[in-house]
């Protein structure tokens, strides 16, 4: 098992899910019209979880001796509030994050039953919220 490639993949989920903090706090704070309560609950709850997500990620990388990242200068503003346009970005966020779980799975598959399972129950949780956004754009035209 490749711990420095391991910790670098942790580094990332780390960073992709502070990352989301923000973005989806950021969103729940944007939205406007009829649906924006179940909305900012939403992403709200998108936002929790993703803290959720980065104190398990750093609890692995601290775990392996490896140290956190603060990469706060990778969160870009697009300035587009359209909840169509959030929604897109969201989902390209979460299948980021997806990817990059598949990838550490893939390292740590048959060296680590722990980190295999963490990686498992992550790709289960983000998967689940990547289709409930896209069941929230299902009737969204643009």
């Amino acid at each position: 098992m490749d711990k420095d490639k391991i910790i670098e993949l942790l580094s990332n989920i780390y960073d992709l899910e502070l990352n989301g903090i923000i973005r989806y706090t950021h969103y729940a704070l944007m939205i406007f019209g009829p649906n924006r309560l179940p909305l900012i609950e939403f992403f709200r709850g998108q936002a929790l979880e993703a803290l959720t997500h980065a104190n398990l990620a750093g609890e692995h990388i601290t775990g392996l001796n490896g140290h956190p990242p603060l990469n706060i200068e990778n969160i870009h503003e697009t300035d587009q509030h359209d909840i169509v346009d959030i929604l897109n970005e969201s989902l390209e966020h979460e299948q980021d994050a997806i990817d990059v779980y598949y990838e550490l799975l893939r390292e740590v598959e048959d060296n680590s039953i722990y980190l295999e399972e963490y990686c498992r129950t992550m790709i289960s949780q983000e998967e689940s919220d990547y289709i409930e956004m896209k069941k929230l754009l299902r009737d969204h035209k643009k």
